[in-house]
């Protein structure tokens, strides 16, 4: 799909695809996806949680009502989205149940800050966001993940990760705890850029590198899939094993704008947000 934006920088050209499966092994699909600019998000709710998809669906919900008639919102409206949306699932609960209701969310928003237009990323849980420069594929994103923390720690190897008993549990999550802890990123909106949202039924299926060749060896003009769906398609034949999702964003500036500014947080909200940047 096709969209332009008009900035004070000048026209910045989009370009996206998206695609949700339910897998070869699940019966319901808990993943749910927003792909309307500015806000493109993934949310892939808690296998073996009560209404996982109910979870997910809420908060694509309060992502389109709260932000869907929003040129480019700002930083802290996206975060405060992102706060209504764990405090709508947490009203979700019945009184005397137990069971819980939670979604990871993970995503890209156009955003306007005091010092222009930048892109946000923002992450709860263990989606994720990659950022494709044709050449390389980089994860800005960091699971939150029982596994990710083993990994930081030195106690297990990338390798072993991939079969650990406690890959599938998320230390994050969208409506599992009265508050909810963020990580975002702003980036640069520049030049050319290719952005992927996916739930964990892409990465955990394809290996990065076979991400990226994918990505490298598509041909928008001589295949009749998208390139979303290629990457669907891709996880359904090694393995599917779980509901995979993916959104492609291609974005153009049609005119030069300003790069003094790299991968930065800016406004007051941005200094406690560069205090708080996710581990590396």
């Amino acid at each position: 799909m096709d969209d332009d934006v008009t900035l004070p920088e000048g026209e910045l050209a989009l370009d996206f695809s998206f695609a949700s499966d339910v897998g070869n092994v699940r019966r319901l699909n808990e993943d749910s996806l927003l792909a309307a600019p500015p806000v493109f998000l993934v949310a892939d709710g808690m296998g073996g949680h009560s209404f996982g998809d109910r979870a997910s669906q809420s908060v694509v919900a309060t992502f389109r009502s709260t932000l869907g008639t929003v040129d480019a919102p700002s930083p802290e409206s996206v975060v405060a989205t992102i706060a209504s949306a764990n405090e709508a699932l947490m009203a979700m609960r019945e009184p005397g149940n137990d069971s819980v209701s939670g979604t990871t969310l993970t995503g890209l928003a156009l955003v306007s800050t005091v010092s222009g237009y930048r892109w946000m990323v923002f992450n709860v849980g263990d989606s994720r966001v990659y950022r494709w420069d044709g050449r390389a594929l980089e994860q800005v994103t960091v699971d939150h993940s029982a596994v990710q923390e083993l990994l930081d720690a030195g106690q297990i190897t990338a390798l072993e990760a991939l079969n650990h008993p406690h890959r599938n549990v998320v230390t994050r999550a969208i409506g599992v705890h009265d508050e909810v802890d963020a990580d975002v990123w702003l980036l640069p909106v520049t030049g050319k850029q290719t952005f992927l949202v996916c739930s964990d039924g892409l990465s955990r299926e394809l290996a990065d590198d076979q991400i990226a060749q994918i990505l490298a060896g598509h041909d928008p003009e001589g295949s009749g899939s998208t390139i979303a769906e290629r990457l669907v398609e891709a996880a359904l034949a090694a393995g599917g094993r779980d509901n995979v999702s993916v959104i492609v964003v291609d974005s153009q500036m049609l005119a030069a704008v300003s790069t003094d500014h790299d991968d930065t947080n800016e406004s007051g909200l941005a200094q406690h947000l560069e205090d708080t940047r996710p581990r590396k």
